[in-house]
C-alpha cells in the first residue's frame, strides 16, 4: 500500500516525507525477513485460547483490567523460571507487543530538549519512538564486529547527557550479545551522569531490548539478573519471537516499580484488551510447547551461519556476524545487495535489506524453508558473482 497524502493536511512539519514502518508484506513460499518464529503454536494451545478467549467474550461489554494483574503475574512466573529472577508485580508491566512499552519509555523519559543514546547500526524503530516523543535520537558506531564500543557510549553519555541510554541484546540486527561487565559499566556511570534539562540528581535510565533474548546459547546471562542492583535499569521483553506469539501483540517491561510507575502515567486508559490478557494467559498455560523449537532454531542458526561462511562472493568468502538470536547478519561486501534480494525473492525467498551497507539478514525458518534459502542463495551468488 503507498502513501497518498494530501498536500493540505497541515501534518506535522517534521513528518512531511516520512513513511511507515514496517518489511515488506508480500505472499512468497519462503518467508524469512520479520524474525518471526516459523512454527505454529501445537492444536492444543490453539484450543485453549479459543476456549479462554469464548469465556471472557460475554464480558466485552466492559472495560478489561486495566492494571492486567493477572498477566502481569504471569509472566512473573515465566521470567522466574527462564532466566531465575524472581520479580514482583509491580516490576513488571505489560503492552502490545515491547514496541509499545518502547513508545511508552520514551515518552516517560523522552520528549523536547531530552535525548536518548543508542549504538549504530541497531534496530530501526528506535529513532521512530523517538521522533514520534520529540526526543533527539544519538548513535555512537559499534566496532568493526559489531561489538558496543563502550570506551565511545561512555563519553557520549558525559558529553550528551541523554535522558534514555539504549542498549539491545542481542541486537537487531547484528544478534551481538552484550556482555554483562559492559553493561555494568554503563549502569554504574549512568547514577551519576547528568540529564540536559533535569533537575540536579537526576540521571538517566538505561534500558535493554531483550526481544531475542530466548535464543542465546544456554548460559549467557539475561540484564534481568542486574535489576535487584541497578533501580536505573529496564529490561524490554517481548512473547512475538521465541514464544511464537506475535500476532498476538503481547510485549512487557521488567524494572524498578519506580519505572513502571513512570510508565503507567504515559500509558492509554485500558490499553490491554480483555481478549489479549485472555490470549497471552492461555499460552503461558503451554509455556513447554510454545518454546519446544527454540532449541532447534538455535542449531539452525549455527548451521546456517557456518553455511554462509563457505560461500563466496566474487572470489572472497561472505562475512557473517556472530549471533545469538534467530537471525543472521551476512554479506558484507555486498555493492548491490538489493538485486540479490530481488533476485532471491524471484526464487520465491523474502529477505530483508536492513542494517549496514553491503549487508542482508535472513531469519531462520523450518528446515524445508533454510533448505530453499541455502538453494536459491548459491544459484544468486553464482549467477551475479560471475557477472
Amino acid at each position: 500500500m503507498t502513501n497518498s497524502i494530501p498536500q493540505d493536511l497541515p501534518l506535522r512539519n517534521d513528518l512531511i516525507g516520512e513513511v511507515p514502518y514496517g518489511a515488506p508484506q508480500l505472499d512468497v513460499p519462503v518467508c524469512l525477513n520479520v524474525n518471526e518464529n516459523p512454527y505454529q503454536p501445537v492444536p492444543a494451545v490453539v484450543d485453549e485460547i479459543a476456549e479462554d478467549v469464548r469465556k471472557v467474550a460475554p464480558t466485552l461489554n466492559r472495560y478489561p483490567d486495566r492494571e492486567h494483574t493477572e498477566l502481569r503475574q504471569a509472566f512473573s512466573d515465566y521470567l522466574e523460571r527462564e532466566s531465575g529472577v524472581k520479580l514482583g508485580v509491580e516490576q513488571l508491566w505489560g503492552a502490545n507487543g515491547s514496541n509499545e512499552i518502547m513508545l511508552q519509555l520514551f515518552q516517560a523519559f523522552g520528549g523536547p530538549g531530552r535525548k536518548a543514546l543508542g549504538a549504530d547500526p541497531t534496530y530501526s524503530m528506535y529513532p521512530e519512538y523517538a521522533r514520534d516523543t520529540f526526543t533527539k535520537w544519538i548513535t555512537v558506531k559499534r566496532n568493526a564486529d559489531f561489538s558496543l564500543n563502550l570506551e565511545a557510549l561512555l563519553d557520549a553519555m558525559e558529553r550528551e547527557q541523554p535522558s534514555i541510554i539504549l542498549l539491545t541484546s542481542p541486537n537487531n540486527p547484528t544478534g551481538t550479545i552484550l556482555p554483562m561487565d559492559q553493561l555494568e559499566a554503563v549502569l554504574k556511570a549512568a547514577q551519576n551522569a547528568k540529564v540536559e534539562g533535569a533537575a540536579e540528581g537526576v540521571h538517566p535510565v538505561v534500558v535493554v531490548d531483550e526481544a531475542y533474548i530466548e535464543f542465546r546459547t544456554p548460559g549467557t546471562p539475561t540484564a534481568l539478573q542486574l535489576l535487584a542492583k541497578y533501580p536505573n535499569l529496564a529490561v524490554s521483553r517481548t512473547m512475538s519471537k521465541a514464544f511464537a506469539f506475535a500476532g498476538a501483540r503481547v510485549g512487557y517491561l521488567a524494572a524498578d516499580h519506580g519505572i513502571v510507575d513512570c510508565v503507567r502515567i504515559v500509558r492509554m486508559p485500558y490499553h490491554l484488551s480483555a481478549v489479549t490478557q485472555a490470549t497471552a494467559l492461555a499460552a503461558f498455560k503451554h509455556t513447554d510447547e510454545q518454546l519446544s523449537q527454540v532449541k532447534h532454531l538455535r542449531e539452525i542458526r549455527e548451521t546456517t551461519a557456518e553455511w554462509l561462511k563457505t560461500q563466496t562472493w566474487h572470489g572472497k568468502p561472505l562475512q557473517v556476524a556472530d549471533s545469538q538470536s534467530n537471525f543472521v547478519l551476512f554479506g558484507g561486501s555486498f555493492e548491490d545487495r538489493d538485486r540479490i534480494f530481488d533476485e532471491l525473492l524471484k526464487r520465491g525467498v523474502l529477505i530483508r535489506v536492513v542494517g549496514p551497507d553491503g549487508w542482508l539478514r535472513v531469519c531462520m525458518g523450518t528446515d524445508e524453508e533454510m533448505a530453499r534459502f541455502r538453494e536459491a542463495l548459491t544459484e544468486v551468488l553464482t549467477e551475479l558473482g560471475n557477472q
